[in-house]
């Protein structure tokens, strides 16, 4: 059976950069266990450019090695993931559009260029934005902005944060926890999967419109 330290040493050398984001994370799951992966991840939504795609593998591979549980890990990273989105959430509906973007050009981890880009997508795909945009790099974290600033329904925005959340957690998580030691290698194949899963996550929403649209056609049919 692997030691605490013996799992967080070995994955600290699979990184080769154990005193980077992936060293801090590991210190935070040592000191803390699943609730340190959480902490980790509520940090990661408050600052965009901590990259998820290390911190979840990570927190698999800790769950392989026994060090964590797998479905501790999951459900404190999705509730770490919720926390941090509600914050973002208030800063948006406290600061307002205006507020927030100069505040935003004050941040030396954040561009305001990305906090634009997650506005764009509130803006062209509304309430599900929140849900498509957990599965997108930075927007991920930032459509909370918006979503505050529009005072977006809370209860709605915590329930698709939560089912975004719990989806992508769940996915990086476990491929942590299936390629072990080699849970680094889901960061550079990242990118294509995200591809994939947007795709299907639109092609159901588009899916979802149709039958909606098909319904209401055959309603107004009958009622003739």
């Amino acid at each position: 059976m692997f030691t605490t330290n013996q799992v967080m040493m070995t994955a600290a050398q699979a990184t080769q950069e154990p005193t980077g984001v992936a060293g801090w994370a590991i210190e935070l799951m040592e000191r803390l266990g699943a609730p340190g992966a959480g902490l980790a991840v509520a940090l990661e939504n408050l600052f965009p450019p901590l990259p998820s795609e290390v911190i979840l593998p990570l927190a698999g591979f800790a769950a392989a090695r026994g060090d964590l549980g797998l479905v501790s890990a999951i459900l404190f990273t999705t509730l770490g993931s919720i926390v941090g989105a509600l914050a973002l959430y208030g800063v948006g509906a406290g600061l307002g559009r205006d507020r927030t973007r100069a505040l935003a050009e004050r941040l030396p981890l954040v561009k305001l260029k990305d906090v634009d880009k997650a506005e764009d997508w509130f803006n062209r795909h509304g309430p599900k934005a929140v849900l498509i945009g957990r599965l997108v790099p930075v927007v991920r974290s930032l459509i909370s902005v918006p979503a505050g600033v529009e005072r977006m329904s809370v209860p709605l925005f915590l329930a698709l944060t939560a089912v975004g959340s719990l989806v992508w957690n769940s996915l990086l998580i476990v491929a942590g926890y299936q390629l072990g030691e080699r849970w680094h290698v889901v960061e550079s194949s990242v990118g294509v999967f995200q591809k994939v899963v947007i795709a299907a996550a639109v092609a159901a929403v588009v899916w979802f419109v149709v039958v909606k649209i098909r319904s209401r056609r055959s309603d107004s049919e009958n009622v003739k």
